[in-house]
């Protein structure tokens, strides 16, 4: 069963949301600051956290970014803050997806599942954990595989990634060599039925630079090529 996490002072937002994430058959937690949700968190592991930009006591990107420190539980803004440079900083901070109110609840449940899926979180618990046909890649050291949706560090240490992150990687790691537009990377990784705008790319490959480059700032995998895109200039070899 789907755990979500719903994070928000607002108890009409969190009894709507409630009500439309049973109705999907999922289990529902809540919390109404960062403190309860911190509570909240040491005694569950939840599959999805919705999470409010303003809560009462702390602010939402700092409680996602300290989460993407230390997890790679999926995230989504629930916010009344609508604006690129809103939802810019929302991604930086390692939020999945974002959701602006007033919100209509299909579309909120559709942003939901696109996360889960692209995640791999909704049908993990039934995935054989002994399969033999995983797909594996390797690059630089690096070991990535496809199937499971886990990336080791030369040192054979996972490494954590957003749903985002992960996708953009695979997208690079399925056409090295070749150069990728803004327009096809997005394609690849925006979540379904969400809204793109330029800066959504440069902002993943800033953070997915961090991750896996040596020195982000003179990058060896993902280089940047002026006026036309991004492009993985590893030897990608498949395991």
């Amino acid at each position: 069963m789907v755990k979500v996490l719903i994070v928000d002072d607002d108890p009409d937002v969190r009894d709507i949301v409630r009500y439309e994430l049973e109705s999907q058959g999922w289990e529902v937690s809540e919390a109404a600051s960062g403190a309860e949700a911190g509570d909240v968190l040491k005694r569950l592991a939840p599959d999805l956290i919705l999470l409010d930009l303003r809560l009462p006591d702390q602010d939402g990107l700092t409680i996602a970014q300290r989460l993407r420190a230390t997890s790679n539980i999926p995230i989504i803004m629930l916010t009344g803050l609508g604006g690129d440079v809103d939802r810019i900083i929302g991604l930086e901070m390692g939020a999945d997806d974002y959701v602006v109110k007033p919100f209509n609840p299909r579309e909120l449940i559709a942003r939901i599942k696109a996360v889960l899926r692209r995640s791999g979180t909704a049908d993990a618990a039934s995935a054989p954990t002994n399969a033999l046909d995983h797909d594996c890649r390797s690059f630089g050291g690096w070991m990535i595989d496809l199937t499971a949706r886990v990336l080791e560090n030369p040192a054979g240490e996972q490494v954590s990634l957003t749903n985002a992150e992960f996708l953009l990687l695979e997208a690079f790691i399925n056409a090295p060599k070749h150069v990728l537009s803004r327009d096809q990377l997005l394609e690849r990784t925006r979540s379904d039925g969400g809204e793109v705008f330029d800066r959504t790319i440069d902002v993943l490959i800033l953070r997915l630079r961090r991750k896996i480059e040596p020195n982000p700032k003179a990058p060896q995998f993902i280089r940047t090529e002026r006026g036309a895109g991004y492009i993985f200039g590893a030897e990608v070899r498949r395991l």
